[in-house]
């Protein structure tokens, strides 16, 4: 009877050992490492779906003599999906989508799945059965007459089918469910994760076949499995968003083939997730008149300009210990800009509570926004409401300077075009040679928009 064989691997970031040790010695962390069994792959496997070269070996070439690559990418229907790609789909590139459970990622491939039309896509899952994903299906308002759905975890009968099916497009939902027979483990272990996503990154490299995985995380946020799994893809996009809130924004934070700052928007809906192509109109609370504590900023989320509604309260504090309470907003940011009021504007800002929300559910960590969250924070102090036609965009220094910012003619041009009359921003801004319609106060110290907004 064989010796069964057993490693030690760190749940943490993959790295494997002979023996338990306490502390990791790759990324040092305590108590991380479990032990697997696992078998060793034969040498005479081969992947199902790998085509014979007929005996011919490569050989290093010069990087002179390559011809460059004239493969297009494939431009899906989703335009946010696009954008966050960098373009299109890469032939042959290998996506990990992470979320949280229920946040959207099935429905959001699938969507991807039944709007790639006259292409065969083979959607895998391993999660669901065949009826689960028919009632989802028929929610969403698509139709691909060459989608075919696989309920299956064996990464040999999956291999089996890319052969005979030869798909143009491959979703894998989701990849700790998949089980190869060359390891021993069970499903979902950092051993499985890694053989399971090497085959499936295998078969997009051979095939030229694009593949998307999706990937669970963990409580604290990061992508279940060994970081390794992410080093091993082309690009990681991160799905994120809050249940009780219908916006879902996709971020891409790994991307060979494009920039890692765009990012895409999304309203979820009973038929499925809709494109949301102008997020700054949704972000901003329609009201009929002006409300203290309300002030509107100009952000950045990735390359995209987003105007943002902050809102602040300010209260007498009856407890003692004033309160400090930011949704959507750097708490420890917070604290400085109050400290910044009341040595610099003289506002006695300790012995009021505070509360600081970015509305939409948005986590915004844009510096550019701290001109916004003061004027909010003085408008409801003072009990004075700001035009809701008025935008801010600025840095705010610890000396109390409003300093400027980056890619101010994009914040500006997206508060003209949603009709915003006035714009406060720092005098210190280097503005392009362009005629705005708006009209724009440069201010260099906080004292100067007090002056101007509140007398």
């Amino acid at each position: 009877m064989a010796k069964v064989q057993t490693t030690f691997f760190c749940r943490n970031c993959g790295a494997s050992s002979a023996k338990w040790v306490g502390k990791c010695p790759a990324c040092n962390e305590w108590n991380t490492f479990v032990e697997e069994v696992i078998h060793k792959e034969k040498a005479d496997y081969k992947s199902t779906w790998k085509k014979e070269n007929n005996g011919i070996s490569k050989k290093p070439i010069l990087i002179n003599e390559i011809e460059k690559g004239n493969e297009m990418r494939i431009v899906l229907k989703d335009l946010e999906l696009n954008r966050v790609l960098g373009g299109g789909l890469v032939p042959g590139s290998v996506i990990l989508i992470g979320g949280e459970p229920g946040i959207g990622k099935s429905t959001l491939l699938l969507q991807v799945a039944l709007q790639f039309q006259k292409h065969k896509v083979l959607y895998i899952s391993g999660e669901e059965s065949e009826s689960q994903i028919k009632m989802r299906a028929e929610r969403i308002p698509f139709a691909n007459e060459n989608c075919f759905l696989f309920t299956e975890t064996s990464t040999q009968k999956i291999g089996k089918a890319f052969k005979d099916l030869e798909p143009d497009l491959v979703v894998v939902d989701s990849i700790q469910t998949l089980q190869s027979d060359l390891i021993d483990s069970t499903p979902g272990s950092i051993s499985q994760i890694k053989e399971t996503a090497g085959e499936m990154i295998r078969f997009a490299k051979e095939t030229g076949t694009p593949v998307f995985l999706i990937g669970h995380i963990t409580k604290d946020g990061t992508l279940a499995g060994p970081k390794l799994l992410e080093h091993m893809v082309d690009t990681v996009l991160q799905f994120e968003g809050d249940r009780h809130h219908v916006y879902r924004i996709l971020r891409s934070t790994k991307n060979r083939f494009g920039s890692t700052n765009e990012i895409g928007i999304y309203e979820m809906q009973g038929g499925g997730l809709r494109e949301v192509s102008n997020p700054s109109e949704i972000l901003i609370t329609q009201r009929d008149e002006s409300l203290s504590g309300v002030s509107i900023s100009a952000t950045l989320e990735g390359m995209r300009p987003l105007l943002i509604e902050t809102q602040a309260l300010v209260s007498t504090a009856v407890y003692g210990t004033p309160q400090r309470n930011s949704n959507g907003y750097d708490a420890k940011r917070l604290n400085m800009l109050l400290a910044i009021l009341e040595k610099k504007c003289g506002l006695r800002m300790g012995l009021q509570d505070v509360f600081v929300n970015i509305a939409g559910g948005l986590r915004i960590e844009d510096p550019g926004i701290d001109l916004g969250i003061i004027a909010a924070i003085v408008s409801s102090y003072e009990s004075m409401p700001i035009s809701n036609k008025i935008a801010f965009i600025g840095e705010v220094g610890l000396s109390g300077e409003v300093r400027a910012v980056s890619r101010i003619e994009q914040r500006i041009s997206e508060a003209e075009k949603l009709g915003f009359e006035t714009v406060y921003l720092s005098k210190f801004n280097k503005l392009p040679a362009h005629n705005f319609k708006i009209k724009l106060v440069e201010i260099t110290k906080l004292e100067e928009l007090l002056n101007l907004l509140f007398g």
